[in-house]
């Protein structure tokens, strides 16, 4: 490994249940209780739940009656991305106080190199405390961290002992910890490739380990390549601060394939939130809306719709990307993912109808 992808120190930052926190936050009658953000008692998507309400097994993207059946006493409350995103630069600038190499996910997940600091704290562990600490003393939220030597392992520590945690994964642990590790808990294994998986008898990561890069490629495509290196402990990527996006995207993958259009366009809902709010977050406007669905067999298609101005609000994209979604019926298989995503911005000035792949 390259002397200097070894001895990276990063942080992965992720926020705790952060819609539902916040609104239990700003209303104290809400605290304790199990609540959704997003939807209605019958109708629409949950866009996030408390871990109140997780304990039944509520969970984002999920049709709020199903919701309401799992959890009777469930509350439903309207989302207000405004004040999610004042908070958010609440948090990044917390994060700014300690590292300029910050590589933003959502509004509620960030990466961060530490290698130096710039407070000149010892070790990364210590900047990881400090930051949660000004975090709930600044937003009164409760942040998750997990510290290690790649964004893979970092990443997969923040989520080992969610919510109110902090974990770290040492070089001397990482590949061990990797091969203990369920495959289900591998970031970019998704519910339908951990099936997939368990059906050719991968179970953990020291499973996943015994195949060669040759077979991973033929049976999972390109992604056998990043399975191989971290099941091993390898992750090689940097964090990139102040990337350029070429596009802003979203996706899900279903538990169960469908090929009925109320529900995948019951599905788009939170993933319309979702793009909008991370475009709009970072001040940027599109011109080309493009949809994406992956059918049960693998294979995907896109389609894709520019305008001669840029979308101008979250309404605008719904309404594009579900006649995107009409366009493509009836379909003919059942799909297992679908996503959309926002390109075409200001700077890049796209000349028209484009095919695009999902940033996820």
């Amino acid at each position: 490994m390259d002397p200097e992808v070894a001895l990276r120190k990063i942080i992965h930052i992720d926020m705790d249940a952060f819609y539902a926190s916040v609104e239990q936050r700003d209303d104290p009658s809400l605290r304790g209780l199990p609540l959704a953000v997003g939807g209605s008692r019958e109708r629409g998507v949950v866009a996030a739940a408390s871990y109140e309400a997780r304990k039944f097994g509520v969970r984002s993207a999920m049709p709020s009656a199903t919701a309401r059946r799992l959890c009777p006493d469930l509350l439903f409350v309207k989302p207000r991305f405004e004040v999610y995103r004042a908070v958010s630069e609440e948090i990044r600038a917390v994060f700014a106080r300690h590292t300029p190499i910050i590589e933003p996910v959502a509004l509620d997940e960030a990466y961060l190199d530490v290698t130096e600091n710039l407070l000149g704290l010892p070790t990364a562990t210590a900047v990881a405390k400090a930051i949660r600490a000004e975090i709930l003393e600044r937003t009164g939220l409760i942040a998750s961290a997990g510290v290690s030597y790649n964004k893979f392992l970092a990443k997969v520590a923040s989520d080992h002992r969610k919510p109110n945690a902090l974990f770290v994964i040492t070089p001397a642990m990482g590949p061990d910890f990797v091969a203990e590790l369920p495959i289900g808990r591998f970031h970019g294994v998704g519910p339908v490739t951990e099936a997939k998986m368990k059906r050719l008898g991968i179970e953990t990561g020291a499973d996943l380990r015994t195949w060669t890069p040759e077979r991973l490629r033929e049976t999972f495509g390109s992604a056998g390549a990043y399975y191989y290196a971290v099941a091993r402990g390898i992750d090689a990527r940097p964090v990139r601060a102040h990337r350029v996006r070429k596009s802003i995207g979203a996706e899900t993958t279903f538990a169960e394939d469908t090929a009925a259009f109320e529900v995948l366009a019951a599905r788009l809902a939170p993933l319309f939130d979702k793009v909008w709010t991370g475009a709009d977050a970072k001040g940027m406007r599109a011109r080309t809306v493009t949809l994406k669905l992956k059918f049960s067999d693998f294979a995907q298609v896109t389609r894709a719709k520019s305008l001669a101005v840029p979308v101008a609000d979250r309404a605008n994209l719904e309404r594009i990307g579900l006649d995107l979604l009409a366009g493509l019926f009836p379909l003919r298989r059942s799909a297992r993912l679908i996503g959309v995503s926002l390109s075409g911005f200001a700077q890049d000035e796209p000349d028209g109808p484009q095919q695009l792949g999902l940033a996820v």
